[in-house]
């Protein structure tokens, strides 16, 4: 990979990763809501498996998508369905500790599996392994995946931080209810232009 087009996959990496989508919108819930040290799973969780998404993409799932449109279709639902269903168990979210239905933060595994349904996280893999791999190889999707693993993790930990910023002034009941409510809405939004742009 030479020197210009590494530059240009780093500028692509943080501009996807960096900027509003479902990952960040639950991030910023997450911060407020458990603060960065139990955030740090959902985190990694991110990061690792978006970077193991990329890899595996590189090495044969977007020809299916190309060969069998309807998967491309099945994905958008699936994705749709989960999104709103997340959307609803943050506007419903009690506050942490709070009785049998308090809120726990996203695990690790959970993050990780959750970029398969997130339709930012396959239009970024898809533009990447398409765009910034010269000569197709395991090699190259490989270093694909480790320029976005580099880079998504310090780009999403802004989104963390922001949320900890807000979790003082969220003290009150009433307050974390319509942030959560705000964040159950912006995540439902952050679905359109993901969803209304060809993968």
């Amino acid at each position: 990979m030479t020197h210009e087009l590494i530059l240009a996959l780093l500028g692509f990496a943080f501009v996807t990763s960096v900027t509003p989508g479902p990952n960040n919108m639950m991030l910023l819930a997450s911060g407020a809501n458990f603060g960065f040290r139990r955030t740090l799973p959902h985190m990694l969780g991110i990061s690792i498996g978006h970077a193991v998404m990329v890899f595996l993409v590189g090495l044969g799932l977007a020809s299916v998508f190309k060969a069998w449109p309807p998967a491309l279709t099945a994905l958008k639902l699936v994705s749709v369905a989960y999104m709103l269903w997340l959307a609803w168990k943050i506007a419903h979210a009690a506050a942490p500790g709070e009785g049998k239905e308090a809120a726990q933060p996203m695990t690790f595994l959970q993050a990780a599996a959750f970029q398969w349904v997130n339709p930012k996280a396959w239009a970024m893999a898809l533009t990447a392994v398409s765009a910034y791999v010269a000569v197709p190889s395991v090699a190259a999707y490989a270093a694909v995946a480790g320029v976005f693993a580099l880079v998504n993790l310090p780009s999403i930990t802004l989104w963390v931080v922001a949320g900890q910023v807000v979790r003082g002034w969220l003290t009150g009941p009433g307050r974390l209810r319509a942030f959560n409510w705000t964040m159950a809405v912006l995540l439902v939004l952050s679905l359109w232009p993901t969803l209304t742009t060809k993968l």
